[in-house]
């Protein structure tokens, strides 16, 4: 009797340790230090704001620490004024304490966390799809069985990532990202001529499915596919972080 009740609470202890060291992972959004795109005009190369604290509201509501990493670490910024959910986090949930000091990449642990995730705007194209370290980062957490999410821009930031296969993260996968349709015709990057890459071409060049109005009956729709959740439209940024808690739970 007491051999079986020593293993009984030794398997309830390995069990409680367990379920702890899961319910201590975090989320990492990932976000540019850029501000603009370098060219004499200063086309805006922010992060939308819109994109990335409505997912970070979602995450913490949920019961999720969130921790912010960028290229070069400390202060990211934002473009877009702070309305709603957005202004609320600001004010009530440390959102731009954490913005204002991100972890660089060399600082962060892939096994503290379950998810990944990437907003828009145009910065991530240009200083987080190109960095190995990140790049790196986004591999571990999704070949541990993590979650990626992204929405707008964001999903370019990792449609160069390779897994340990050789293979690229988003081949065979569906993913919702930025038109190149709507990028050209937009001025926000001179239609795309200042981008090092357009989202929808590079998405399918790596493999992927990119899915976007054309293809999508709701543009506002978010694509779930084998762990990576994401959509095209700013709107929808905090659906991505609530599927991203759902496909974490099953």
């Amino acid at each position: 009797m007491k051999i079986f009740i020593s293993i009984l609470l030794s398997v309830i202890l390995f069990t409680s340790t367990n379920l702890s060291a899961e319910s201590t992972k975090k989320v990492l959004i990932i976000a540019s230090n850029m501000i603009d795109m370098g060219d004499p005009e200063k086309h805006d190369a922010r992060n939308n704001l819109w994109e990335v604290a409505p997912p970070y509201h979602i995450f913490l509501s949920h019961g999720y620490d969130v921790d912010f990493v960028s290229p070069n670490g400390g202060k990211v910024e934002f473009m877009m004024d702070p309305l709603g959910i957005s202004s609320y986090t600001i004010k009530y949930e440390g959102f731009m304490d954490k913005a204002k000091n991100s972890f660089a990449p060399e600082q962060i642990n892939p096994n503290d966390y379950w998810g990944v995730y990437i907003g828009g705007g145009y910065g991530p194209l240009f200083d987080v799809a190109n960095n190995k370290e990140l790049q790196s980062i986004i591999a571990k957490v999704y070949e541990s069985g993590g979650i990626i999410g992204a929405g707008g821009h964001g999903a370019g930031a990792f449609a160069d990532v390779l897994l340990s296969s050789g293979q690229y993260l988003v081949k065979g996968k569906n993913i919702a990202g930025f038109p190149n349709s709507t990028e050209k015709s937009k001025s926000w990057a001179k239609q795309g001529t200042l981008l090092p890459f357009l989202v929808e071409s590079q998405l399918n060049k790596n493999g992927a499915i990119a899915q976007n109005k054309k293809t999508l009956e709701d543009k506002h729709e978010v694509v779930v596919d084998q762990r990576i959740v994401s959509t095209m439209f700013l709107p929808s940024a905090a659906l991505v972080a609530k599927e991203m808690i759902i496909s974490h739970k099953q």
